[in-house]
């Protein structure tokens, strides 16, 4: 298989996949945020929190409507450039996104008509409902895609049937429960939290320094801030989860994340930054921290994080036992029910390595011709690119602690300074919008990027899985899929910023009634306290 071809057909499918993951987080978070101004409408009956939810609902329904957009045309290149992908794990892939489809996205998008045409058909609480099942809905569609990315990292409940030439599915409770894509969910999840949190906070900030809509700006900042802090605080315990789980069943992943050549005596040190040299198979000018890899990797002091070198070791030998799979897979397929007794149970023996001896077939047609140097470069054919997984780690958790100190700023001065907000705070928090796309975009590419050379960890290579195509299809459609997205991309900015600028103009009339009359009962009482301005 041509090498242009798999190489283009993962450039479209990161493509896609990634322009459309900058839709997700926000819509994962403003639905929980919407959901609870909502609810704090209910409890009060102040109008200002329904102009609130209407506002970032308004902003949520655009980016809701272009993420579906976009998630749709991604998932049909699963068979236009994945096919054999498809047809050799479409048993076990293909049930999550089909149970997303049936519970997930038809709950989500038949209460999200409700949730915008329903304020004046339905009663203050049978709306918050739908409001919060618009947002269950929407956690719900990111748990079953990731239980079906989960399962490509960490490939359980399923065996290879020789019979078939296919994955099929033997415990799909396995395929639920499977602790990578759990971690995998409750990360993400919570990176979306950030995400919208952040750009609440920034968004506020923004009226805040232009002196307008201060009410909203200051009671959407208490929620983000409080929302943030905890969201971003659960990001680190659960990436440090994230990575226990990659580190018991994607050593080769950790191990290159980190940079780590050598096995380390334990506990293996993290390495805050370095230069990394794939040729030379080391890392230059390393800065590092004692004992935290181990810990974070093994939760102990006392186990070993394997190097890439040593695992490149062990990875030749199942190269060498794939081989033997491989041969007894082809006397099994070529005389079917005759096939000796002995050759099945060669197969049973080692077919958990047939997919490193996949990894051949770039070099040979025959895997079982292959030579020993072949053998040994299939062996180091699993070690991902090291610089750039890296370095796009160190971005993501440094963003991350910048996520901590913003959201932690504006909680402690919003709860206990009255909120005032010095100008350099609301300015960062303006400046700082883009950061958790940057940080989710950084995350998936060390997640999948990090996977290589495995569609399907240890399964099936990703040169075997694209689909027969020709460059010319390839170019085309990626040219006509960049096209696409560069057309919702610029409707989706001005659409956002159209509404930003306009501001809440729902019920406004009603919610400056009530703050005249909730003032003059103030005054009367002897209470009324004036309101600092929080720009100053």
């Amino acid at each position: 298989m041509e090498i242009g071809l798999v190489e283009l057909s993962r450039l479209q499918f990161a493509m896609t996949a990634m322009y459309h993951f900058l839709f997700v987080p926000l819509t994962l978070g403003l639905s929980i945020l919407v959901a609870i101004m909502e609810t704090v409408y209910v409890m009060t009956n102040r109008p200002i929190w329904r102009q609130m939810t209407k506002f970032w609902g308004t902003l949520f329904g655009i980016n809701f409507v272009l993420g579906v957009a976009t998630g749709i045309t991604m998932e049909f290149q699963f068979g236009m450039n994945w096919s054999y992908y498809s047809h050799y794990v479409g048993d076990v892939f293909g049930a999550p996104p089909a149970i997303e489809g049936l519970m997930a996205f038809f709950l989500e998008a038949t209460f999200v008509g409700l949730f915008f045409f329903g304020w004046d058909k339905l009663s203050k609480v049978a709306h918050c409902v739908v409001a919060w099942l618009v947002a269950i809905g929407s956690n719900f569609s990111a748990l079953w895609i990731l239980i079906a990315n989960g399962w490509m990292n960490n490939p359980v409940g399923a065996e290879f049937n020789p019979d078939t030439m296919r994955m099929e599915m033997t415990d799909f409770f396995a395929v639920l429960f499977n602790e990578v894509a759990q971690s995998k969910f409750v990360h993400t999840v919570s990176a979306g939290y950030v995400t919208a949190s952040i750009f609440v906070l920034g968004i506020s900030s923004l009226y805040l320094l232009q002196g307008r809509f201060t009410d909203l700006a200051r009671r959407s900042i208490a929620v983000a801030s409080a929302f943030g802090l905890a969201s971003a605080l659960s990001v680190v315990v659960l990436g440090d989860e994230s990575g226990y789980a990659t580190g018991q069943v994607q050593k080769m992943k950790l191990a290159a994340i980190e940079a780590m050549w050598d096995t380390h005596e334990a506990p293996a040190p993290f390495t805050l930054v370095g230069f990394p040299d794939q040729e030379a198979r080391e890392t230059h000018y390393a800065v590092e921290i004692p004992w935290v890899m181990g810990l974070i990797g093994t939760r102990s002091l006392t186990e070993e994080i394997t190097g890439i070198k040593d695992l490149v070791a062990e990875n030749e030998g199942r190269v060498r036992r794939g081989i033997i799979a491989y041969d007894a897979l082809m006397t099994i397929r070529e005389e079917r029910d005759a096939a000796p007794s002995e050759a099945r149970f060669r197969f049973e023996q080692n077919s958990m390595d047939l997919g490193y001896a996949f990894l051949l077939k770039r070099y040979v047609d025959d895997p079982r011709e292959a030579s020993e140097e072949q053998i040994a470069q299939a062996a180091w054919d699993t070690v991902p690119h090291v610089p750039p997984l890296f370095w796009a780690f160190r971005i993501m958790v440094g963003l991350g602690v910048s996520f901590i100190v913003l959201t932690a700023a504006f909680f402690w001065l919003t709860s206990f300074r009255g909120g005032h907000y010095p100008r350099w705070l609301l300015w960062g928090a303006v400046a700082w919008i883009p950061m958790p796309w940057i940080a989710a975009e950084m995350g998936w590419f060390v997640a999948e990027f990090g996977r290589q050379p495995w569609t399907v960890s240890g399964l099936l290579p990703t040169a075997m899985s694209a689909s027969h195509l020709t460059i010319a299809d390839l170019l085309f459609t990626l040219a006509g899929f960049m096209l696409f997205y560069t057309v919702l991309f610029v409707i989706e900015v001005r659409l956002m910023v159209k509404y930003i600028r306009k501001g809440p103009f729902q019920d406004v009339d009603e919610t400056d009634d009530w703050q005249r009359r909730h003032e003059a009962r103030l005054r009367s009482a002897g209470t009324v306290t004036p309101i600092a301005n929080p720009a100053e």
